[in-house]
């Protein structure tokens, strides 16, 4: 499957996604944190009513202004986006035994936060899914520079597609301009990669685009496990 998806021309990304969508018998799924890119792919995705699974992940500890564009977007397109949370019983068991900001003791701890509320329902979210849609850039860190457009999650077992891997900032910008897209108005602020509130700040004149995410770590590669 995953050399006939890397067979698809295209001359549009509206194109790219009608073709993938038309795949017989392959489940798709798109992972959007409502970010910026998320939006781009989403608006493709409901605008040509493609069957393609579009679902979040809350983690608890999202910005205000984040649960705004979501009911933004279901305004806008008549859409139910899936939302998916931790398991309770983790949250629990975390907060109860680190308390509420573990996360800022250490590299360990911040990870063990982000798999729970993160990554484990991601899995979850990603079961009886074939391809797996995500708004990365290559652009986003150095630690994605070498992302392709189409690739192989060994970790889950599925085709991992990346559409705008090779759009830069202006382009996304552009598009969200161009079609009217609800967006998140945090990133007008500098919050330009958006995660947990605890966990973001707007970057400064010169960081790079992840320098907001985890920003008391000294470690280049800022992620969160999703996509490791």
């Amino acid at each position: 499957m995953i050399e006939k998806i890397k067979e698809i021309t295209h001359t549009s990304l509206e194109e790219y996604l009608a073709k993938l969508a038309s795949l017989d018998g392959v489940r798709i799924a798109l992972s959007s944190s409502f970010s910026w890119e998320d939006q781009v792919l989403t608006h493709a995705i409901y605008s040509q009513e493609l069957p393609v699974r579009v679902f979040t992940l809350d983690t608890g500890r999202l910005f205000p202004e984040t649960y705004s564009v979501i009911e933004a977007t279901r305004q806008r397109y008549g859409k139910n986006p899936e939302v998916y949370f931790p398991e309770y019983q983790s949250v629990e068991k975390l907060v109860t035994q680190k308390g509420p900001i573990s996360f800022y003791e250490s590299l360990e701890n911040r990870k063990e936060c982000c798999f729970i509320r993160k990554v484990e329902p991601l899995n979850r979210a990603l079961q009886n899914v074939d391809v797996w849609i995500t708004g990365l850039r290559a652009d986003h860190s150095e630690n994605r520079a070498g992302l392709e457009l189409v690739e192989w999650d060994e970790q889950r077992g599925i085709v991992k597609v990346n559409p705008l891997a090779n759009w830069s900032l202006e382009e996304v910008k552009a598009y969200i301009k161009q079609h009217n897209v609800p967006y998140n108005v945090l990133q007008d602020r500098g919050f330009v990669s958006l995660g947990c509130q605890p966990c973001t700040r707007a970057i400064r004149e010169g960081e790079s685009f992840r320098a907001g995410r985890w920003w008391w770590e000294d470690n280049s590669k800022k992620e969160c496990g999703l996509h490791s």
